[in-house]
Protein backbone atom coordinates (compact mmCIF):
# COMPACT_ATOMS: atom_id res chain seq x y z
CA UNK A 1 0.00 0.00 0.00
CA UNK A 2 1.44 3.73 -0.53
CA UNK A 3 0.74 4.67 3.01
CA UNK A 4 -0.13 3.72 6.13
CA UNK A 5 -3.86 3.54 7.05
CA UNK A 6 -5.78 6.51 7.25
CA UNK A 7 -2.82 8.64 7.03
CA UNK A 8 -2.61 11.92 4.31
CA UNK A 9 1.09 12.56 4.01
CA UNK A 10 1.92 15.28 1.41
CA UNK A 11 3.71 13.20 -1.94
CA UNK A 12 5.06 14.24 -5.38
CA UNK A 13 4.63 12.21 -8.67
CA UNK A 14 7.88 12.59 -10.68
CA UNK A 15 7.26 11.62 -14.33
CA UNK A 16 10.05 11.35 -17.03
CA UNK A 17 7.68 11.46 -20.40
CA UNK A 18 7.73 10.72 -23.94
CA UNK A 19 7.88 6.85 -23.39
CA UNK A 20 5.39 4.67 -25.00
CA UNK A 21 3.79 2.57 -22.87
CA UNK A 22 2.67 -1.41 -23.53
CA UNK A 23 1.90 -4.44 -22.08
CA UNK A 24 -0.96 -5.08 -19.87
CA UNK A 25 -2.86 -3.59 -16.61
CA UNK A 26 -5.28 -4.84 -14.58
CA UNK A 27 -8.31 -2.84 -13.40
CA UNK A 28 -9.07 -2.70 -9.84
CA UNK A 29 -11.66 -3.20 -7.84
CA UNK A 30 -14.78 0.18 -8.29
CA UNK A 31 -13.27 3.32 -5.86
CA UNK A 32 -17.18 4.13 -5.81
CA UNK A 33 -18.90 1.00 -5.02
CA UNK A 34 -15.98 0.39 -2.39
CA UNK A 35 -16.43 3.68 -0.21
CA UNK A 36 -20.20 3.39 0.07
CA UNK A 37 -19.72 -0.71 0.71
CA UNK A 38 -17.14 -0.43 3.62
CA UNK A 39 -19.75 2.33 5.49
CA UNK A 40 -22.71 -0.23 4.33
CA UNK A 41 -20.87 -3.44 6.06
CA UNK A 42 -21.81 -1.77 9.69
CA UNK A 43 -25.17 -2.57 8.72
CA UNK A 44 -24.61 -6.82 8.96
CA UNK A 45 -24.46 -8.59 12.29
CA UNK A 46 -21.38 -10.60 11.54
CA UNK A 47 -18.25 -10.40 9.35
CA UNK A 48 -18.50 -8.47 6.31
CA UNK A 49 -15.96 -10.13 3.04
CA UNK A 50 -15.13 -7.85 0.33
CA UNK A 51 -12.29 -8.94 -2.29
CA UNK A 52 -11.10 -6.54 -5.36
CA UNK A 53 -10.64 -4.14 -2.99
CA UNK A 54 -8.74 -1.41 -4.50
CA UNK A 55 -5.70 -0.09 -2.62
CA UNK A 56 -6.58 3.64 -2.13
CA UNK A 57 -6.10 5.80 0.40
CA UNK A 58 -9.81 6.62 0.45
CA UNK A 59 -10.16 2.95 2.04
CA UNK A 60 -7.19 3.16 4.41
CA UNK A 61 -9.05 6.06 5.94
CA UNK A 62 -12.49 4.63 6.02
CA UNK A 63 -11.41 1.38 7.94
CA UNK A 64 -9.74 3.94 10.11
CA UNK A 65 -12.90 5.54 10.72
CA UNK A 66 -14.55 2.26 11.53
CA UNK A 67 -11.77 1.70 13.99
CA UNK A 68 -13.39 4.53 16.24
CA UNK A 69 -16.92 2.45 16.22
CA UNK A 70 -15.08 -0.54 17.42
CA UNK A 71 -15.41 -1.91 14.17
CA UNK A 72 -12.60 -4.09 13.60
CA UNK A 73 -10.80 -5.04 10.01
CA UNK A 74 -7.87 -6.77 7.78
CA UNK A 75 -6.46 -5.35 4.36
CA UNK A 76 -4.59 -8.54 3.12
CA UNK A 77 -3.96 -8.81 -1.00
CA UNK A 78 -6.95 -7.72 -2.29
CA UNK A 79 -9.79 -8.95 0.34
CA UNK A 80 -11.07 -6.56 3.51
CA UNK A 81 -12.22 -8.46 6.73
CA UNK A 82 -15.06 -6.11 8.18
CA UNK A 83 -16.15 -7.70 11.86
CA UNK A 84 -18.90 -5.06 12.72
CA UNK A 85 -20.41 -7.64 16.02
CA UNK A 86 -19.01 -5.00 18.50
CA UNK A 87 -20.13 -1.87 16.86
CA UNK A 88 -20.72 1.18 19.12
CA UNK A 89 -22.40 3.78 18.43
CA UNK A 90 -20.16 6.76 18.49
CA UNK A 91 -20.11 10.24 16.61
CA UNK A 92 -17.96 10.91 13.80
CA UNK A 93 -17.00 14.81 13.94
CA UNK A 94 -13.11 14.14 13.58
CA UNK A 95 -10.86 15.13 11.27
CA UNK A 96 -10.69 12.11 8.94
CA UNK A 97 -14.23 12.86 8.05
CA UNK A 98 -13.05 15.96 6.37
CA UNK A 99 -10.76 14.56 4.04
CA UNK A 100 -12.69 12.35 1.76
CA UNK A 101 -16.49 12.94 1.01
CA UNK A 102 -17.44 9.18 1.21
CA UNK A 103 -17.94 9.30 4.85
CA UNK A 104 -21.27 10.72 4.36
CA UNK A 105 -22.48 7.07 3.79
CA UNK A 106 -21.77 6.78 7.57
CA UNK A 107 -25.14 9.12 7.91
CA UNK A 108 -27.39 6.36 6.01
CA UNK A 109 -25.35 3.44 7.65
CA UNK A 110 -25.52 4.24 10.94
CA UNK A 111 -28.94 5.77 10.73
CA UNK A 112 -30.36 2.39 10.05
CA UNK A 113 -27.79 0.17 12.29
CA UNK A 114 -28.50 2.47 14.99
CA UNK A 115 -31.67 5.00 14.51
CA UNK A 116 -29.31 7.83 15.03
CA UNK A 117 -26.19 9.17 13.62
CA UNK A 118 -23.52 12.10 14.26
CA UNK A 119 -21.40 12.66 11.26
CA UNK A 120 -19.29 16.01 10.37
CA UNK A 121 -19.58 17.51 6.81
CA UNK A 122 -18.20 15.65 4.32
CA UNK A 123 -15.08 16.76 2.64
CA UNK A 124 -13.30 15.48 -0.81
CA UNK A 125 -12.56 16.88 -3.66
CA UNK A 126 -13.37 20.68 -4.50
CA UNK A 127 -14.99 20.55 -8.06
CA UNK A 128 -17.95 22.73 -7.13
CA UNK A 129 -21.07 23.12 -5.02
CA UNK A 130 -22.08 19.22 -4.06
CA UNK A 131 -24.85 19.47 -1.49
CA UNK A 132 -26.55 17.30 0.60
CA UNK A 133 -30.01 18.93 0.75
CA UNK A 134 -31.49 15.69 -1.02
CA UNK A 135 -29.86 13.05 1.44
CA UNK A 136 -31.56 14.80 4.25
CA UNK A 137 -35.00 15.39 2.56
CA UNK A 138 -34.73 11.46 2.34
CA UNK A 139 -33.73 10.73 5.68
CA UNK A 140 -36.59 12.92 6.93
CA UNK A 141 -39.30 11.52 5.01
CA UNK A 142 -38.46 8.03 6.45
CA UNK A 143 -38.59 9.66 9.55
CA UNK A 144 -35.92 11.18 11.15
CA UNK A 145 -34.54 14.67 12.43
CA UNK A 146 -31.91 15.85 11.10
CA UNK A 147 -29.98 18.93 12.53
CA UNK A 148 -26.50 20.93 11.81
CA UNK A 149 -24.90 21.38 15.22
CA UNK A 150 -21.79 23.61 13.97
CA UNK A 151 -20.68 22.00 11.09
CA UNK A 152 -21.86 18.03 12.64
CA UNK A 153 -25.32 16.63 10.54
CA UNK A 154 -26.91 14.98 13.78
CA UNK A 155 -29.97 12.77 12.52
CA UNK A 156 -32.01 11.01 14.85
CA UNK A 157 -35.37 8.70 14.55
CA UNK A 158 -36.47 7.99 18.05
CA UNK A 159 -39.20 6.36 17.21
CA UNK A 160 -37.56 4.44 14.03
CA UNK A 161 -37.69 4.44 10.66
CA UNK A 162 -40.07 3.83 8.32
CA UNK A 163 -41.33 3.44 4.80
CA UNK A 164 -41.82 6.18 2.48
CA UNK A 165 -42.23 7.23 -1.11
CA UNK A 166 -39.09 9.67 -1.98
CA UNK A 167 -38.99 11.42 -5.18
CA UNK A 168 -35.29 13.11 -5.89
CA UNK A 169 -35.13 16.40 -7.68
CA UNK A 170 -31.85 15.34 -9.04
CA UNK A 171 -30.49 11.32 -9.73
CA UNK A 172 -28.03 11.98 -7.56
CA UNK A 173 -25.56 8.94 -6.81
CA UNK A 174 -25.08 10.04 -3.25
CA UNK A 175 -28.37 10.32 -1.84
CA UNK A 176 -29.63 7.22 -3.53
CA UNK A 177 -27.19 5.32 -1.41
CA UNK A 178 -27.42 6.62 1.59
CA UNK A 179 -31.30 6.35 1.20
CA UNK A 180 -30.65 2.59 0.50
CA UNK A 181 -28.96 2.02 3.75
CA UNK A 182 -31.19 3.87 6.01
CA UNK A 183 -34.24 2.47 4.52
CA UNK A 184 -32.48 -1.16 4.24
CA UNK A 185 -33.21 -1.94 7.91
CA UNK A 186 -36.62 0.87 8.16
CA UNK A 187 -39.97 -0.93 8.80
CA UNK A 188 -42.23 -1.19 5.56
CA UNK A 189 -41.60 -0.19 2.09
CA UNK A 190 -39.35 2.26 0.88
CA UNK A 191 -40.03 4.07 -2.65
CA UNK A 192 -37.08 6.44 -4.19
CA UNK A 193 -38.23 7.96 -7.88
CA UNK A 194 -35.32 9.72 -10.12
CA UNK A 195 -32.99 7.22 -8.61
CA UNK A 196 -29.61 7.57 -9.53
CA UNK A 197 -28.76 3.89 -12.48
CA UNK A 198 -24.88 4.02 -11.88
CA UNK A 199 -23.32 0.24 -12.07
CA UNK A 200 -22.28 0.95 -8.50
CA UNK A 201 -25.34 1.39 -7.05
CA UNK A 202 -25.77 -2.09 -8.61
CA UNK A 203 -22.99 -3.58 -7.07
CA UNK A 204 -24.08 -2.24 -3.47
CA UNK A 205 -27.85 -3.55 -4.32
CA UNK A 206 -26.37 -6.82 -4.81
CA UNK A 207 -24.00 -6.98 -1.69
CA UNK A 208 -27.14 -5.56 0.48
CA UNK A 209 -29.52 -8.45 -1.24
CA UNK A 210 -26.49 -10.99 -0.57
CA UNK A 211 -26.76 -9.92 3.53
CA UNK A 212 -30.68 -10.45 2.91
CA UNK A 213 -31.86 -7.04 1.94
CA UNK A 214 -34.52 -7.02 -0.39
CA UNK A 215 -33.95 -4.60 -2.61
CA UNK A 216 -35.38 -3.91 -6.32
CA UNK A 217 -35.08 -1.71 -9.44
CA UNK A 218 -31.45 -0.65 -8.40
CA UNK A 219 -29.89 0.47 -12.13
CA UNK A 220 -33.17 1.91 -12.72
CA UNK A 221 -34.95 5.22 -11.49
CA UNK A 222 -37.18 3.76 -9.76
CA UNK A 223 -35.79 1.55 -6.36
CA UNK A 224 -37.87 -0.35 -3.97
CA UNK A 225 -36.75 -1.89 -0.68
CA UNK A 226 -38.81 -3.38 1.56
CA UNK A 227 -36.89 -3.22 4.91
CA UNK A 228 -35.81 -6.08 6.87
CA UNK A 229 -35.04 -6.39 10.67
CA UNK A 230 -31.38 -8.58 10.63
CA UNK A 231 -28.43 -8.52 7.49
CA UNK A 232 -25.64 -11.21 8.14
CA UNK A 233 -22.25 -11.43 6.11
CA UNK A 234 -22.44 -14.39 3.72
CA UNK A 235 -20.90 -15.04 0.71
CA UNK A 236 -17.87 -12.88 0.02
CA UNK A 237 -18.67 -9.86 -2.46
CA UNK A 238 -16.14 -9.67 -5.37
CA UNK A 239 -16.44 -5.89 -6.27
CA UNK A 240 -17.46 -4.43 -9.73
CA UNK A 241 -13.98 -2.92 -11.83
CA UNK A 242 -13.52 0.25 -11.59
CA UNK A 243 -14.89 2.11 -15.03
CA UNK A 244 -13.11 5.40 -14.09
CA UNK A 245 -9.68 3.55 -13.50
CA UNK A 246 -10.03 1.59 -16.90
CA UNK A 247 -11.15 4.87 -18.73
CA UNK A 248 -7.95 6.63 -17.53
CA UNK A 249 -5.97 4.05 -18.91
CA UNK A 250 -7.50 3.53 -21.87
CA UNK A 251 -7.30 7.76 -23.19
CA UNK A 252 -3.37 6.86 -21.50
CA UNK A 253 -3.23 3.68 -23.76
CA UNK A 254 -4.93 5.99 -26.85
CA UNK A 255 -2.20 8.85 -26.27
CA UNK A 256 1.57 7.07 -25.70
CA UNK A 257 0.91 3.62 -25.86
CA UNK A 258 2.38 1.03 -28.10
CA UNK A 259 -0.59 -1.60 -27.95
CA UNK A 260 -1.72 -1.99 -24.00
CA UNK A 261 -3.97 -4.40 -23.09
CA UNK A 262 -6.62 -3.58 -20.21
CA UNK A 263 -7.53 -5.95 -18.14
CA UNK A 264 -10.95 -6.81 -15.76
CA UNK A 265 -13.19 -4.65 -17.80
CA UNK A 266 -17.06 -4.59 -18.19
CA UNK A 267 -17.00 -2.83 -21.23
CA UNK A 268 -21.17 -2.23 -21.06
CA UNK A 269 -20.30 0.18 -17.86
CA UNK A 270 -18.25 2.08 -20.58
CA UNK A 271 -20.53 2.35 -23.67
CA UNK A 272 -20.81 6.41 -23.79
CA UNK A 273 -17.17 6.61 -23.07
CA UNK A 274 -16.03 4.06 -25.69
CA UNK A 275 -18.01 5.45 -28.03
CA UNK A 276 -16.33 9.06 -27.98
CA UNK A 277 -13.26 7.02 -28.79
CA UNK A 278 -14.32 5.03 -31.48
CA UNK A 279 -16.01 8.60 -33.13
CA UNK A 280 -11.86 9.80 -32.20
CA UNK A 281 -10.40 7.29 -34.26
CA UNK A 282 -9.20 5.31 -31.25
CA UNK A 283 -8.47 1.74 -32.88
CA UNK A 284 -9.35 -0.87 -30.06
CA UNK A 285 -10.81 -4.58 -29.73
CA UNK A 286 -12.98 -5.15 -27.23
CA UNK A 287 -13.47 -8.37 -25.67
CA UNK A 288 -15.97 -9.72 -22.88
CA UNK A 289 -13.77 -8.35 -19.91
CA UNK A 290 -10.45 -6.82 -21.39
CA UNK A 291 -9.83 -3.99 -24.47
CA UNK A 292 -6.53 -3.97 -26.13
CA UNK A 293 -5.63 -0.54 -27.56
CA UNK A 294 -3.65 -0.08 -30.55
CA UNK A 295 -1.34 2.79 -31.66
CA UNK A 296 -4.00 5.76 -33.29
CA UNK A 297 -1.68 8.28 -34.46
CA UNK A 298 -4.46 10.02 -36.42
CA UNK A 299 -7.11 11.31 -34.10
CA UNK A 300 -10.24 13.73 -34.65
CA UNK A 301 -11.49 16.19 -32.03
CA UNK A 302 -14.66 15.92 -30.47
CA UNK A 303 -17.17 17.63 -28.46
CA UNK A 304 -17.67 16.30 -24.67
CA UNK A 305 -21.01 16.74 -22.86
CA UNK A 306 -21.26 15.09 -19.03
CA UNK A 307 -24.70 13.58 -18.51
CA UNK A 308 -25.74 10.82 -15.25
CA UNK A 309 -25.09 7.31 -15.94
CA UNK A 310 -25.71 5.76 -18.99
CA UNK A 311 -24.26 9.09 -20.31
CA UNK A 312 -20.46 10.41 -20.39
CA UNK A 313 -19.27 10.34 -16.92
CA UNK A 314 -18.09 13.64 -15.14
CA UNK A 315 -15.07 11.49 -13.50
CA UNK A 316 -14.08 10.72 -17.24
CA UNK A 317 -13.87 14.50 -18.73
CA UNK A 318 -10.56 15.18 -17.34
CA UNK A 319 -8.94 11.93 -17.93
CA UNK A 320 -9.74 12.23 -21.84
CA UNK A 321 -8.13 15.96 -21.91
CA UNK A 322 -5.02 15.32 -22.61
CA UNK A 323 -6.11 12.89 -25.31
CA UNK A 324 -7.89 15.29 -27.00
CA UNK A 325 -4.91 17.71 -27.25
CA UNK A 326 -3.77 15.07 -29.44
CA UNK A 327 -6.52 15.64 -31.96
CA UNK A 328 -6.99 18.07 -35.26
CA UNK A 329 -9.71 20.91 -34.79
CA UNK A 330 -11.28 22.13 -32.00
CA UNK A 331 -12.84 20.51 -29.18
CA UNK A 332 -15.17 21.48 -26.10
CA UNK A 333 -15.95 19.85 -23.05
CA UNK A 334 -19.14 20.55 -21.49
CA UNK A 335 -19.41 19.50 -17.47
CA UNK A 336 -23.03 19.60 -16.83
CA UNK A 337 -22.63 17.63 -13.39
CA UNK A 338 -20.26 20.12 -12.12
CA UNK A 339 -19.65 23.01 -14.49
CA UNK A 340 -16.52 24.26 -12.08
CA UNK A 341 -14.25 21.34 -12.36
CA UNK A 342 -11.81 23.01 -14.34
CA UNK A 343 -8.37 23.37 -12.17
CA UNK A 344 -6.46 21.13 -14.22
CA UNK A 345 -6.45 23.52 -17.15
CA UNK A 346 -4.23 26.00 -15.87
CA UNK A 347 -1.98 22.91 -14.99
CA UNK A 348 -2.28 21.94 -18.20
CA UNK A 349 -1.65 25.28 -19.94
CA UNK A 350 1.65 25.71 -17.64
CA UNK A 351 2.97 22.68 -19.62
CA UNK A 352 2.18 24.63 -23.12
CA UNK A 353 -1.52 23.26 -23.99
CA UNK A 354 -3.86 25.18 -26.08
CA UNK A 355 -6.82 25.58 -23.71
CA UNK A 356 -8.75 27.84 -22.49
CA UNK A 357 -12.09 28.07 -20.58
CA UNK A 358 -14.98 30.49 -21.51
CA UNK A 359 -18.83 30.75 -19.63
CA UNK A 360 -17.22 27.01 -17.29
CA UNK A 361 -16.71 25.53 -21.33
CA UNK A 362 -13.23 24.24 -21.70
CA UNK A 363 -11.80 24.66 -25.32
CA UNK A 364 -9.21 22.84 -26.70
CA UNK A 365 -7.02 22.97 -30.12
CA UNK A 366 -4.08 20.27 -30.90
CA UNK A 367 -0.74 20.72 -29.27
CA UNK A 368 2.28 18.91 -30.91
CA UNK A 369 4.30 18.66 -28.09
CA UNK A 370 3.34 18.98 -24.04
CA UNK A 371 6.30 20.23 -22.11
CA UNK A 372 6.93 18.73 -18.28
CA UNK A 373 6.28 21.30 -15.92
CA UNK A 374 5.36 21.92 -11.80
CA UNK A 375 1.83 21.21 -11.88
CA UNK A 376 -0.53 20.19 -8.46
CA UNK A 377 -3.02 17.77 -8.57
CA UNK A 378 -5.99 19.70 -6.85
CA UNK A 379 -8.36 16.38 -6.77
CA UNK A 380 -8.27 12.87 -8.06
CA UNK A 381 -9.54 13.00 -11.87
CA UNK A 382 -7.40 16.24 -12.40
CA UNK A 383 -4.64 14.63 -10.90
CA UNK A 384 -5.12 11.74 -13.20
CA UNK A 385 -5.63 14.45 -16.47
CA UNK A 386 -2.15 15.57 -15.27
CA UNK A 387 -0.64 12.47 -15.43
CA UNK A 388 -1.17 11.22 -18.45
CA UNK A 389 0.00 14.42 -19.75
CA UNK A 390 2.94 14.44 -17.84
CA UNK A 391 3.27 10.61 -19.48
CA UNK A 392 3.23 12.25 -23.11
CA UNK A 393 5.26 15.57 -22.24
CA UNK A 394 8.59 16.15 -22.81
CA UNK A 395 11.28 16.16 -19.96
CA UNK A 396 10.60 16.15 -16.56
CA UNK A 397 6.74 16.80 -15.17
CA UNK A 398 6.49 16.88 -11.17
CA UNK A 399 2.53 16.91 -9.60
CA UNK A 400 2.57 18.71 -6.11
CA UNK A 401 -0.50 17.39 -4.09
CA UNK A 402 -0.15 13.57 -5.65
CA UNK A 403 -1.65 12.27 -2.42
CA UNK A 404 -4.92 13.24 -4.09
CA UNK A 405 -3.97 10.96 -7.36
CA UNK A 406 -3.30 7.74 -4.62
CA UNK A 407 -6.94 8.95 -2.89
CA UNK A 408 -8.45 7.44 -6.52
CA UNK A 409 -6.41 4.97 -7.99
CA UNK A 410 -4.93 1.64 -7.17
CA UNK A 411 -0.93 0.36 -7.10
CA UNK A 412 -0.61 3.23 -9.23
CA UNK A 413 2.83 3.30 -9.67
CA UNK A 414 3.25 -0.38 -9.46
CA UNK A 415 0.71 -0.31 -12.53
CA UNK A 416 2.26 2.60 -14.81
CA UNK A 417 5.82 1.31 -14.05
CA UNK A 418 4.64 -2.38 -15.28
CA UNK A 419 3.72 -0.34 -18.70
CA UNK A 420 6.99 1.13 -18.93
CA UNK A 421 6.59 4.15 -17.79
CA UNK A 422 9.33 6.22 -16.10
CA UNK A 423 7.36 6.99 -12.65
CA UNK A 424 8.06 7.51 -8.50
CA UNK A 425 6.89 9.30 -5.77
CA UNK A 426 8.73 11.22 -3.26
CA UNK A 427 7.31 12.41 -0.29
CA UNK A 428 7.20 16.13 0.15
Amino acid sequence: MQSERGKLKMKKMLIQGGNLLSGEVTIGGAKNSTVAIIPAAILAESKVVLDSVPHIKDVNSLLSILEEMSVSSTFEGDTVEIDPTHIISTPLPSGKIQSLRASYYFMGALLGRFGEAIVGLPGGDDIGPRPIDQHIKGFEALGATVTNNHGAIQIKAPNGLHGAKIYLDMASVGATINLLLAAVRAEGQTVIENAAREPEIVDIATFLNNMGAKIRGAGTDIIRIDGVEHLYGRNTHTIIPDRIEAGTYLSMAAAIGDGVNIKNIISEHMDAYLAKLEEMGVKMDVKEDSIFVYPSPDLKMVQIKTMPYPGFATDLQQPLTPLLLKAQGEGLVVDTLYPKRTRHVPELIRMGADISIENDVIILHHADKLQGAEVSADEIRGGACLMIAGLMANGVTTINNASNILRGYDRVVDKLTGLGAIVKMVEE
